[in-house]
């Protein structure tokens, strides 16, 4: 049973997780860990003082990417993630650490100050809880109820998902246009008729919709967080990086096209860069097959 928490309310425990025994994973540690991902720098620290203050030690992240890179500390106790963050969102993260951690699985607590506008997309989200922002010193208490409950009985999974609303909040229309907007973007790359990925200024990989993972033939938690060229065969590289480096230094390029060999298969792609206000932020890869 997902439950969802706000300020007001008290929580109940009716939540769902695989949670087992960290010990069964042979993996021996002498402290509880959790991991803490918000682009919000103050909720990440009222975490970290909350769970430290229940003996935990804490991994912090600040954006959805950085998370994944805090993966390789793991396996957790725990793991809290905002749902919404720049980059990589707590949707991708989320998926991408059941992934990760099939061997030894955690709870992971979902937190969101729109959670409210997101109701109707909690039932394709893989948390086991969900906690809406509010006021801290709620929240201490509603938090503490919930390790509380995890840490002297655990929490177990049920087929229900029943989805219980907060009674003190309600949805609001400006946040709620905004990720209606958000999610219309979406739809248009994954509606692109060419593969899309999207990368950071480090060139990894941030986005990729549907047609990019059929076409490099993998999962999107196999490549986010990954260097755009390790997609490519080895003896490809190198012309990509150069088109990346050509588009970047010359700003007059709208794009530099290239073919490679990918599985098989001959790809054209062009290399764009990727801007927000005037600030270069990193490049669009778009792909598709020579034939088509």
């Amino acid at each position: 049973m997902v439950i969802l928490w706000s300020f007001g309310l008290w929580p109940s425990f009716g939540c769902y997780s695989s949670i087992v025994n960290h010990q069964s994973s042979g993996v021996a540690r002498m402290s509880k860990r959790a991991l803490v991902v918000d682009n919000d720098f103050f909720f990440v620290e009222f975490l970290a003082e909350l769970l430290e203050k229940r003996g935990y030690e804490v991994i912090k992240a600040y954006d959805g990417k950085e998370g994944i890179s805090r993966f390789e500390d793991g396996p957790f106790d725990i793991l809290f993630a905002d749902l919404i963050m720049p980059k990589i969102d707590g949707v991708q993260l989320i998926k991408i650490a059941r992934q990760r951690f099939f061997d030894s699985p955690f709870p992971i607590i979902a937190v969101s100050g729109t959670l409210m506008e997101q109701i109707d997309e909690v039932s394709t989200m893989e948390a086991d809880c969900y906690v809406a922002k509010g006021p801290l010193e709620q929240m201490a208490n509603q938090l503490n109820a919930l390790m509380d409950k995890i840490e002297k009985e655990g929490l177990s999974r049920t087929e229900d998902k029943n989805i219980i609303e907060p009674s003190t909040m309600y949805p609001r229309q400006v946040t709620g246009e905004l990720i209606e907007t958000l999610n219309f973007q979406k739809a248009i790359i994954e509606s692109i008729g060419f593969g899309i990925l999207v990368v950071d200024r480090d060139a990894r990989v941030i986005n990729a919709n549907s047609q990019a993972l059929e076409i490099v033939n993998a999962f999107l938690g196999d490549i986010l967080n990954k260097h755009v060229t390790s997609l490519f065969p080895k003896n490809e590289r190198a012309a990509l990086i150069e088109a990346l480096k050509g588009v970047a230094k010359n700003l007059d390029l709208r794009k530099l096209s290239l073919n490679v060999t990918l599985n098989s298969q001959r790809i054209r792609l062009a290399v764009s860069l990727l801007s927000l206000s005037g600030d270069i932020t990193g490049w669009i890869v778009a792909m598709e097959g020579i034939d088509q």
